[in-house]
């Protein structure tokens, strides 16, 4: 019998799935809110319009979906065949009239929901390739996929705001990176950085320990935007000066 309501029982994966369907939700609305001509105007990412960021969010979810049935089945099913394809899979997609792009974002969001609500609670430790070659469980997709809809949600450029989005998201998007950045610190000379968000208790700290932190202060939303290299405004050095911009993330 196809279950009606997520198996999972895991309260960590319950909180990701949770993240990402409220994440997809406002794309959605985002989404919606662009009259038909809108879909052409740009984007916040260089070189892309807003009909590129629609449809690689909707690629992207059918990519998850893959994961996901790899999971349940056993049967290998990558994101992508190829870098090459998932850009070239993106562009065909940006070509879409404004109706086709709609349903491939809607039916996307829904074929990964069934799949996410089906999997059995002990096929959630399987694991799964990514795009990037990361072996990890398939219940780090959800992250994936929250990460996704809120982030590109902000580069529709409509009215998306870091402030929209819950203070757990912003938390754990900021820990996320920051880890990133520690991994990547020495090969790729990243500054030790101290996070101060103004309406968070504790601070963040980014790499190995030094004399001389870069010490950024904002709120939790905006230091998550500034770290997602999505704009500097509202984050301030110690001095009083504005924040350079921040390494790649991702």
């Amino acid at each position: 019998m196809v279950a009606r309501r997520d198996q999972v029982t895991d309260p960590r994966i319950a909180a990701d799935l949770l993240l990402a369907r409220r994440g997809s939700a406002y794309f959605s609305r985002k989404l919606n809110e662009l009259s038909d001509e809108e879909y052409d105007g740009p984007s916040l990412l260089a070189g892309w319009q807003r009909r590129h960021v629609i449809a690689h969010v909707g690629y992207n979810a059918r990519a998850l979906t893959r994961l996901t049935e790899w999971a349940a089945t056993g049967v290998e099913t990558p994101m992508y065949a190829s870098a090459a394809q998932r850009n070239e899979e993106i562009e065909y997609g940006s070509t879409l009239n404004v109706l086709a792009l709609r349903n491939l974002s809607d039916h996307a969001i829904v074929h990964l929901n069934v799949e996410w609500r089906d999997l059995p609670t002990d096929a959630w430790s399987n694991q799964v390739r990514t795009a990037q070659g990361r072996v990890v469980p398939v219940s780090e997709t959800a992250w994936m996929r929250a990460r996704e809809v809120w982030l590109h949600a902000v580069d529709l450029d409509n009215g998306g705001r870091f402030e929209h989005f819950p203070p757990e998201f912003l938390d754990r998007l900021l820990a996320d990176i920051a880890g990133n950045w520690a991994k990547r610190q020495k090969a790729e000379g990243i500054p030790s950085f101290v996070l101060e968000p103004s309406d968070r208790e504790e601070s963040i700290t980014v790499g190995e320990a030094s004399e001389t932190p870069v010490i950024l202060r904002g709120t939790a939303a905006r230091l998550a935007q500034w770290a997602s290299g999505r704009g500097t405004t509202g984050v301030l050095t110690a001095d009083g000066d504005a924040a350079a911009r921040a390494p790649r993330w991702i």
